[in-house]
């Protein structure tokens, strides 16, 4: 696979592998102004990081994202599933998730720079489940997708 040409289809094979997470006890580290914790993960003949960042002042700001580690060692985003702590292009303070297109990468754009609203999540243990379940990772107990929200307007 090269992963300076990426197809679509070759992001979408890599999105579907099935991995598992090989340090799922893997600790928060506080960081200026938010905190993070990574998670490895193994597949194939691929290797693979989940994280998830928060900003310590506001519950909205957060992302958690799938990276393939290149052959180079040089990360490369799949998937950023971001909190509505911010606008993106068209979408006005709403959750979003960035993913990575042939488009992008041929244009020398960040390869997710593509983004959709979502009202999939509302917090970022609700955007980890969603992350986990759509890239087939497992090896993580007790994330819980979000409830609906029942006050929200359609």
């Amino acid at each position: 696979m090269n992963f300076d040409q990426l197809t679509d289809k070759d992001i979408d094979d890599l999105i579907k592998l099935p991995k598992r997470i090989s340090n799922p006890s893997a600790r928060w580290q506080e960081k200026p102004g938010h905190k993070q914790r990574n998670f490895n993960i193994v597949a194939e003949n691929h290797s693979f990081t989940v994280y998830q960042r928060q900003n310590l002042f506001d519950d909205k700001d957060f992302s958690c994202g799938l990276k393939v580690i290149k052959p180079d060692g040089q990360p490369l985003t799949l998937l950023r599933y971001n909190g509505g702590g911010h606008i993106h292009g068209d979408i006005q303070f709403a959750c979003h998730i960035h993913s990575a297109t042939e488009k992008a990468i041929l244009a020398g754009r960040k390869p997710e720079s593509h983004a959709e609203a979502t009202a999939l999540y509302r917090t970022l243990e609700g955007a980890l489940a969603c992350l986990l379940e759509d890239a087939r990772i497992r090896g993580l107990s007790n994330v819980k997708k979000d409830e609906p929200d029942l006050f929200e307007s359609e």
